[in-house]
């Protein structure tokens, strides 16, 4: 039996521009099984948030989603994958989710697909308490009382472990804390129960000790739902810790997939050796004993993209060959692949 929650096949979503068309996602394909987490990494501006939007199908104009398939095993709309129940167990059937009507896409955009932002300033409308903020959401996918829709976001933000949720509840976003906003964050996407939460850079506007606590709190979030989850960021650091998988993006691309423990151990694409690279290494008591390895020159413009390998202007292991191909992803090891002609 198929165990994907979510697949993902040859997604482009681009940008029209008067100076013409970027393609901020190029082809992408991943998979995303029941209760695993993978993890999307990549520099700024790489293509991932832009990825995550096409999904849920939020883009906005001038973006717009151009090719590619999202296959999404849903509960209400045609499949019978439930959290409580294994993957292995549910039909293979699943709803493509570029073709279906805007109002079944609004069935499941929040409450069997959601997505923590990555500022919740932003993302919070200041002019609503926190509560019935939430609450607004049980209604929007369900038919309740708005007491019972309280009850609901009052239990939702004491699982996230706000302290103090029904006097925090009455509270509006610019009087919490950004941790306490994030919880908010995590509370209102996990209120409606979804199979798949998408975390965008969760934790980047927060200061170290809060981060640790918002990842130690995403995780047992996973295993209390049984939630599978997309989590992108730029850090390595963060993907080691929360992700089955990893997939690394560079320009609108995939360049290298792989298990998690295998990217840190055997690298394949020069890239993602170089984000590794640029890892600070330091030992308990002791000063970082080398100077941090950066990769040379700047992402390039995605309106002027080399016509070969993406990476090339940039890689310390080019060929000559690079120049005019741009490679498909080969496969290295279980489960690994890389954009790279040395992989072949």
């Amino acid at each position: 039996m198929n165990s994907d929650l979510l697949t993902v096949e040859n997604l482009r979503s681009v940008f029209d521009t008067p100076e013409g068309t970027v393609r901020a996602v190029d082809d992408v394909s991943f998979k995303i099984s029941a209760r695993r987490t993978l993890g999307l990494v990549g520099e700024s501006g790489c293509g991932k948030t832009v990825t995550a939007l096409s999904i849920l199908r939020l883009l906005q104009p001038p973006a717009r989603i151009e090719r590619g398939r999202i296959l999404f095993h849903s509960r209400k709309l045609g499949g019978n994958f439930s959290p409580g129940k294994s993957a292995e167990n549910s039909p293979s059937q699943a709803v493509e989710l570029l073709s279906i009507p805007e109002r079944e896409m609004r069935k499941v955009r929040g409450a069997e697909i959601a997505m923590v932002f990555q500022e919740p300033s932003t993302a919070l409308d200041p002019v609503f308490t926190v509560g019935e903020q939430i609450a607004e959401t049980v209604r929007a996918h369900s038919k309740v009382r708005r007491r019972d829709a309280w009850s609901q976001a009052i239990e939702a933000m004491e699982a996230v472990s706000i302290p103090d949720a029904p006097r925090r509840a009455r509270e509006y976003p610019h009087q919490l804390s950004g941790g306490l906003r994030q919880r908010v964050m995590i509370a209102m996407a996990l209120v409606c129960h979804p199979q798949l939460l998408i975390a965008d850079e969760p934790t980047t506007a927060l200061d170290v000790t809060v981060q640790a606590q918002i990842l130690e709190l995403l995780q047992s979030m996973r295993e209390r739902f049984a939630l599978s989850m997309l989590f992108i960021s730029h850090d390595l650091g963060v993907i080691a810790a929360v992700a089955d998988e990893v997939a690394v993006m560079y320009a609108g691309k995939i360049v290298e997939q792989s298990p998690v423990s295998e990217i840190f151990s055997n690298p394949r694409h020069p890239y993602t050796q170089g984000l590794l690279r640029s890892l600070p290494t330091i030992r308990p008591g002791t000063l970082p004993t080398r100077k941090l390895d950066a990769i040379p020159g700047t992402v390039p413009n995605l309106l002027a993209l080399p016509p070969g390998c993406k990476f090339e202007p940039r890689c310390p292991v080019r060929l000559e060959e690079c120049k005019g191909l741009d490679p498909p992803l080969y496969p290295v090891g279980e489960g690994h692949w890389a954009r790279c002609v040395l992989c072949r």
